[in-house]
């Protein structure tokens, strides 16, 4: 069973292979630039934007003698994208009571579509009342390439 987000269920539950699909979203230099640009300014703590040297996130040609196309995306952008969709799916309660873990698997570049996606793979019931659920995720490319992959756990 495929479904795409909607608003998380307030008795529902989730069967074993029921997948998440997000809609596609493209990933545009602004999005890459925001994480780039935010990061010092938020190490500094002063309020003021700081940029250190060119890095593989910002400056195409850093991102060429590093062996790259381009410039790619900080892997959080993707990891964000991925919480954006268990919080759609589960409700915000995840954030006190889920853990996600990712790993960067491949390099994502400027205006590449990526789809975040996440399948159920166990679903216990605690003594409680809530279900566990233990989820696969991923975010894919246009071709089914993945680029993100990882781990999440919810309580619901």
């Amino acid at each position: 069973m495929t479904m795409t987000p909607t608003t998380h269920p307030s008795q529902g539950s989730f069967a074993v292979g029921t997948e998440f699909r997000a809609t596609p979203r493209c990933m545009t230099r602004d999005r890459m630039r925001w994480y780039v640009d935010t990061q010092a300014t938020v190490a500094a703590d002063d309020g003021r934007h700081h940029r250190g040297g060119p890095t593989i996130h910002d400056d195409d040609a850093y991102a060429a003698k590093q062996g790259l196309k381009g410039i790619i995306a900080d892997g959080m952008v993707s990891t964000n994208w991925l919480l954006d969709l268990l919080l759609k799916n589960f409700g915000e309660g995840i954030l006190a009571r889920g853990a996600l873990s990712t790993k960067y698997i491949a390099p994502v570049y400027e205006d590449q579509v990526l789809i975040s996606c996440a399948r159920v793979q166990t679903a216990e019931r605690e003594a409680d009342g809530q279900t566990c659920y233990g989820l696969e995720v991923w975010c894919e490319d246009d071709t089914g390439l993945k680029v993100t992959v990882g781990k999440a756990t919810v309580r619901a």
